[in-house]
Parts: structure tokens; sequence; C-alpha cells
């Protein structure tokens, strides 16, 4: 129970610290503020980063919903513990973030990342009830994305371009979410993961003002859209049969 406690009291910092990088702000500047300076092509319109409510919402349901599994000691103690660990990467990122350390804000945010999965990857692909994987499909996939254009904003920063153009480059990122979107139907059979990268890619599409990326991205996602309903419906009809 004491790993329970713990959990929570993590969960609520995240929350805490949440709203104060917004209302404080940390270092007198919000998240946007710093985002906003530069225009980088991999990133979602504002409306896109309301799902980080949803994220936390779902996450705080699936604290409740393992009570039960924690009291009965049926609960996977190294789930907790790498629940604990993300909540204090996500704080450290943050930070980071705020104070303007973006190499080590990249560093922070794959720490995070590979958490994630680890915690991902001690679920079944049948086990997608809110107190198993669902809630972080959406966390997983949100973060996946975010870790990719946090890449995108600080090699922008930095003036690296890696000999390609703006546009090439960010469409090429666009092609590595699409990817995953799939994989994530084809191989945990996760459909909530593609459907949060398609809720992104959507997002950026929106937000650019440029007609390549623009048209780019939007053809990317029908693809990953078309492909992934393709191989969930076929799965599906598997299953019935």
């Amino acid at each position: 129970m004491g790993l329970y406690i713990t959990m929570w009291i993590a969960m609520i910092a995240v929350i805490v610290v949440n709203v104060l990088s917004n209302t404080l702000p940390i270092n007198g500047q919000t998240a946007a503020d710093i985002s906003d300076r530069l225009e980088v092509l991999f990133t979602p319109a504002g409306y896109v980063f309301s799902i980080w409510s949803l994220i936390y919402v779902l996450l705080v349901i699936w604290l409740i919903t393992i009570y039960r599994k924690v009291k009965d000691n049926r609960f996977n103690g190294k789930v907790g513990i790498l629940f604990i660990i993300s909540c204090l990467f996500n704080i450290a990122w943050l930070f980071s973030w705020h104070y303007e350390q973006f190499i080590l804000s990249i560093i922070v945010m794959f720490f995070l990342l590979f958490t994630l999965i680890a915690i991902y990857k001690q679920y079944k692909n049948n086990e997608t009830g809110f107190s198993e994987r669902f809630p972080f499909s959406f966390y997983l996939a949100w973060l996946s994305v975010a870790t990719i254009a946090n890449v995108s904003y600080v090699l922008k920063y930095n003036g690296v371009d890696l000999g390609i153009s703006e546009v090439v480059g960010s469409l090429v990122l666009v092609g590595v979410a699409v990817i995953l979107g799939y994989l994530a139907v084809a191989i945990s059979k996760d459909i909530f993961f593609t459907l949060v990268i398609v809720w992104a890619l959507v997002g950026i599409a929106v937000k650019t003002d440029d007609a390549t990326m623009q048209y780019g991205t939007i053809v990317l996602t029908i693809i990953l859209i078309i492909v992934a309903l393709i191989h969930y419906m076929r799965m599906k009809t598997k299953r019935l049969v």
C-alpha cells in the first residue's frame, strides 16, 4: 500500500507542477511562450495540447481503478515503480524546458519515453482496460509525438539542418510518426495509440502555413488512417472467425 500512496503523491505532484507551469508560470514563461518563439513546422496547433488534460484524467482513473488489485496483491509492483519514475521525469522535463535547458530537456524526455515504453510493455495486447494499458496508450502516443517535436525544436534552435530543407526534414518526421501509428495497430493491436497520432498530425497540418508541409502531412495522415483501419478491421474479423 505504501507504493500505491507514493504513486498518488507522484501523480498529484505532476498535476500541481503542470498547473503552476501555466499559472505561475515557471521562470516567468509558459511552455507555449517558449515554443512560439521559433516557427517549427513539426509543431501541432495549440488546441492539440489539450490532450494533456485527457491523459492526466485517464491516469487518475487508472490509479483509482487499480486500488482493488493493489489491495488484493494482484498489482504489478514494477509498473508502480516505473510510474513514479515517469512522474519524476515529467516534472524534470517541465523545469528543464521552462529554464531553457533544451539539450537537457531532450535527454529527460527520452528517459520519460523509455519509461513509458517499459510500462506499456508490462501489459499484454488484451489488457486494454482503464486499470491496464488504456491510459498509457494515450500517454505513450502523445509523448512519442512530443519527443519528435522537442527534438525538431532544439535542432532548429541550434541551427542544425542535417543537410536538408526544413520542410523535407519535417515531412520525414511526420513519416516517422505515421510508421509508429501503424506499428501500434500491427504489433500491439492498439487503435487508440494510432488515433492520438492522427490527432497530433491533423494539428500539425492545421498550424503550418507551408503548403507543401500541409498537403504532405494530410496525405500521410490519410494513408495512416486507411492502412490502420484496414489492418484493424482484418484483426477484428479474425477474432470473429
